[in-house]
């Protein structure tokens, strides 16, 4: 076991965060932790971090291990450039780098025994550690964060907050840490990013636990899932998708019990209602009304708070067939970012794709008429009626209460309807009068939809309109604009949205824009035909660049391999003795023992691999 929380219950003045809940990792474990916003979901992750104390119950953390932890709001902030700032991970390979060149430039002229062996024992600890191969890793992940090689240069300081917390998120990768903790890790980042991510952390070779409403993520990374809720939680098997359909069948076997029992208590009810006032059945009367007292009741699973809105978009008129015209339609700000030619007709719900600053936003801006374009032609189509949904959640006014807000956009509505519609939208009882710059980030993109409805457009352009809402309230938005008769155009990064939304794609690249009719499937299929097949990297080629590396003797390595594989199969045998299969300590030592000597034979092997390279080109 890694770490493990064990009968843990935090509280916040009188309010449970989560009571009595036990969870734990074991090593190499990819765990997906899932819930509501407000589950306590980031509460547990800064519990295994050691930031919150548990109220009551017991976090079983070794020292030994160590934690890194990715939340929302990291970000790094340097004045070094980011190349030195990400090389302080690798401070202990850089000292021994140093070494390396300096025992190398005094065996040039001193070739005695000892220091041949210092170095060569050095030089195998160095490549174990990833010596050879640290700087070309730290390149790899931080060019897969959508950085390029001219940004190593460059201060930390001169990038925008978003670059910063994607640099922080690099350095953390690079550290590798024993568990990672991440909270909302693709959180703004875009599609190829979050695609290369996954990927990279699903190969990890080390524990991780993630908080994610990315749902494709969860199922590419998670191996198990932890579900919070109502201050519970509850462990499931297998990904995302694994757990979505033991829960459908969980709630069905739930029901069914519901449905058994409430057919007992009313046969009992019935039973004591005939015989409680006759004297010779008095008895039995009584012991069936003590045993429905006893009975664990069961509750109705079709009760329970899902924490979903409720949402309606109508269209006022139902307006032309032909939307929207766009012809060699330019936009940006001071230069062109992304021409579009495209027709939009009625019905159709266009996701625009594509990584960050290609200009996705802008051109939705442009069409509401925030930005002028740059060039080319649009033209709107008869009885054509926008509503506009912006990822700026912020716009509000600031001392408004929730029901001002929207009462004073609709001020023709009465208080009756209004309160309704905020109610769809979870804001009900005093809430409504909770000022609007207190609201959390959900419940702003909830405030902000109630509005997007109530204009009842028919051409809605909605500018990534999942951010910050977890799952429950990404699948009742998806509900509602697959019931929805108008036309939608949509900027998204999440995948899943994409795919259930999305009747076709406009992709957008620095290079060119391009359109998939078929939706985000079409986009999937042409994408894996153009991808280039992956080459292997050759670690060797690295090993060969390191300069003045001293002579090694053959036999020398051969033996020492030999002796290592010798000390392997004994350690092996061990496995079979009582003293460690009935002490599951002394077993997790040999594990570690027996995991150092196959590094330290892979080491030598790479050593001796070279050398005979090297000893086949001198005799060539």
């Amino acid at each position: 076991m890694l770490l493990s929380v064990n009968n843990g219950t935090v509280y916040f003045g009188a309010n449970d965060v989560f009571e009595n809940i036990d969870f734990s990792i074991t090593e190499n474990e990819k765990i997906a932790l899932v819930g509501r916003n407000g589950s306590g979901k980031t509460t547990l992750l800064k519990v295994l971090m050691g930031e919150v104390e548990l109220s009551s119950g017991q976090l079983i953390r070794p020292n030994r291990i160590n934690v890194g932890y990715l939340n929302q709001n990291s970000l790094l902030d340097s004045d070094k450039t980011v190349k030195d700032e990400l090389l302080e991970v690798f401070s202990d390979l850089l000292k021994m780098e140093r070494k390396l060149a300096d025992l190398s430039e005094e065996l040039k002229t001193d070739h005695d025994d000892k220091k041949i062996e210092d170095y060569a024992r050095l030089e195998e600890e160095f490549s174990y550690k990833g010596g050879y191969t640290y700087y070309s890793e730290t390149k790899t992940i931080l060019f897969g964060f959508g950085f390029r090689e001219e940004d190593l240069e460059r201060p930390v300081s001169s990038f925008s907050g978003g670059e910063k917390t994607k640099l922080a998120f690099v350095k953390l990768l690079l550290s590798k840490p024993d568990l990672l903790l991440l909270d909302e890790p693709t959180n703004h980042l875009d599609l190829s990013t979050i695609e290369w991510l996954e990927n990279y952390l699903a190969k990890y070779k080390k524990a991780i636990v993630v908080v994610s409403h990315d749902r494709i993520f969860l199922d590419k990374i998670a191996q198990t899932v932890y579900e919070l809720e109502y201050g519970h939680i509850k462990k499931y098997a297998g990904n995302y998708t694994a757990y979505v359909n033991q829960k459908k069948a969980d709630f069905l076997k739930d029901e069914a019990a519901y449905r058994r029992q409430q057919k007992d208590i009313k046969r009992l009810e019935e039973l004591i209602e005939k015989f409680r006032y006759k004297k010779n059945k008095a008895a039995f009367a009584q012991s069936k009304i003590k045993y429905l007292e006893r009975m664990d009741k069961l509750e109705d699973p079709r009760k329970a708070d899902t924490k979903a809105f409720k949402a309606h978009f109508t269209c006022r008129v139902r307006g032309g067939k032909n939307v929207l015209t766009l012809d060699h339609y330019k936009v940006g700000y001071d230069r062109p970012l992304c021409e579009v030619t495209l027709e939009i007709l009625r019905g159709q719900r266009i996701c625009v794709m594509g990584d960050n600053g290609t200009g996705k936003s802008t051109l939705l801006k442009t069409i509401v008429g925030d930005i002028k374009p740059l060039g080319g032609y649009s033209m709107l189509g008869h009885q054509i009626e926008i509503g506009y949904f912006d990822q700026n959640i912020d716009s509000f006014t600031t001392g408004n209460t929730v029901l001002e807000e929207l009462w004073n956009e609709y001020p023709d509505k009465d208080l009756y309807e209004i309160r309704s519609v905020l109610g769809a939208f979870l804001f009900s009882a005093d809430e409504v009068f909770k000022e609007v710059t207190v609201l959390s980030g959900g419940e702003k993109v909830r405030l902000s939809l109630a509005k997007l409805m109530m204009q009842k457009a028919n051409f809605l352009l909605l500018d990534e309109p999942t951010n910050n809402l977890d799952i429950n309230s990404k699948e009742a938005l998806e509900d509602a604009l697959k019931e929805y008769e108008g036309t939608i155009l949509f900027v998204s990064h999440d995948r899943y949205f994409i795919k259930e939304i999305a009747t076709s794609c406009l992709v957008i690249d620095e290079n060119s824009v391009t359109y998939y009719p078929d939706g985000y499937k079409d986009y999937i299929d042409v994408k894996k035909k153009e991808e280039p097949k992956e080459e292997k990297k050759n670690e060797k080629t690295e090993l060969k660049n390191v300069k003045n590396r001293p002579k090694y003797n053959l036999k020398k390595i051969e033996k020492e391999i030999e002796e290592l594989e010798e000390l392997l199969e004994e350690k092996r045998d061990l496995r079979y003795e009582p003293e460690y299969y009935q002490d599951s300590g002394k077993m997790q030592e040999l594990d570690e023992e027996i995991d150092e000597i196959h590094n330290r034979i892979h080491a030598a092997t790479e050593i001796w691999e070279l050398a005979m390279e090297e000893e086949e080109n001198k005799n060539k």
